[in-house]
């Protein structure tokens, strides 16, 4: 059985639909790339002392692309997660003789051009990622993921935004680098999405007439979104085994999501002096967009995500007002120590879980904890 994604058809359908970005002279293209590699290796240092996070001390530059280069590592790292997986459900599902193998390569097509429209509207938007999954490197000296910028985007969000352009870009630079930091720093970290990914999609599994149900769920889904209703593709094609693997996804994305933001803006004052002005302008676009664009977010899931920066954040802040950066940083001793979506709705079930103090101590910290907690 061949892929069920062609990714070539992917990486063709998105550079040709993407489009272009800001056009700005060659001498100052290449010195935006300069800035924002310099940048990231600063941001580093600040992300490094202000988490307390047993990162490595010598700072890797960030990577920067423009948008076809994001879709083209965005494919690289898809394949990683999911080649495997397909293999693996093909043998659950074997032989469906010639007819499925045309049919196969037809919709391979089909969804790479699929692939390749969704990344192509999503690389316009993108300022900068960290990438998890990267193809294995063959001299086995393998970074844990590669820090993409992207630099078309960033040039043009300062833009439009109208704000300090180095400033910005090293307030976009604190956010990825702290991404770097968790998944650098916590040595479980990216074993535990990964499973987690690979178990929500083998989970899905199920027969072809539960599979029609669920097209019509996401069809349904697509009609709903239209009407502005809040249903996501991702809900309408889930088995209840998914639900609860995706809960635990979400939960870690939206965790480590909140941190990137409580780093970028708590870094922010001494190292960033209009972090404000640019965070208030930033959050106003992150909700802006025409009608079309709001589908789409939705849809993709990508209002799930702004959801997820807020709530994330909310969650952080709370716990570093209430017990310090020492205490928050236990979410990070193993998977058991993570947040579910329960407690990041209602931080203080998680400090009483995971980062209350022992009785010895009680009596110090007690002084030094605000009298009733607000959510």
């Amino acid at each position: 059985m061949g892929s069920m994604i062609d990714w070539g058809t992917a990486v063709q359908t998105g550079s040709r639909l993407v489009r272009p970005g800001p056009q700005i002279p060659a001498e100052e293209a290449k010195a935006v790339v300069a800035e924002l590699k310099e940048l990231s290796a600063l941001a580093q240092v600040h992300v490094r002392e202000f988490t307390r996070m047993d990162v490595p001390p010598e700072p890797q530059p960030a990577t920067v692309v423009d948008r076809p280069g994001w879709i083209k590592a965005n494919v690289d790292g898809f394949r990683v997660v999911l080649e495997p997986l397909m293999d693996r459900l093909s043998k659950k599902r074997p032989g469906s003789g010639a007819t499925g193998l045309v049919v196969d390569m037809v919709g391979s097509r089909v969804t790479g051009v699929q692939m390749g429209a969704i990344l192509a509207y999503m690389a316009s938007r993108v300022l900068g990622q960290y990438e998890l999954f990267l193809p294995p490197d063959p001299s086995g000296r393998a970074p844990a993921g590669r820090l993409t910028l992207v630099a078309p985007n960033i040039v043009a969000t300062e833009q439009e935004l109208g704000v300090d352009p180095r400033d910005f870009r090293l307030w976009v630079c604190l956010h990825e680098e702290t991404h770097r930091a968790q998944f650098t720093g916590v040595p479980w970290l990216r074993g535990y999405v990964q499973d987690q990914m690979t178990r929500f999609l083998l989970a899905s599994d199920i027969s072809p007439s539960d599979m029609l149900d669920r097209l019509k769920d996401a069809a349904e889904a697509v009609a709903d979104a239209v009407r502005g209703g809040d249903s996501t593709l991702i809900d309408a094609i889930q088995t209840p085994e998914q639900r609860e693997i995706l809960d635990r996804l979400t939960a870690v994305m939206t965790l480590v999501e909140g941190h990137g933001d409580f780093v970028m803006d708590a870094v922010g004052p001494e190292v960033v002096p209009s972090v404000a002005d640019i965070r208030s302008k930033f959050n106003h676009r992150r909700g802006g967009g025409s009608r079309l664009d709001k589908t789409i977010r939705r849809l993709l899931g990508i209002d799930l995500k702004m959801k997820q920066y807020a709530e994330g954040s909310r969650f952080v802040r709370r716990v570093h007002a209430e017990v310090g950066m020492d205490g928050f940083n236990k979410v990070w001793r193993s998977p058991a120590t993570l947040p579910t979506m329960d407690e990041i709705a209602d931080p203080s079930k998680w400090i009483a879980r995971v980062a209350a103090p022992p009785a010895v101590e009680g009596e110090v910290l007690s002084l030094e904890k605000p009298s009733g907690t607000e959510s």
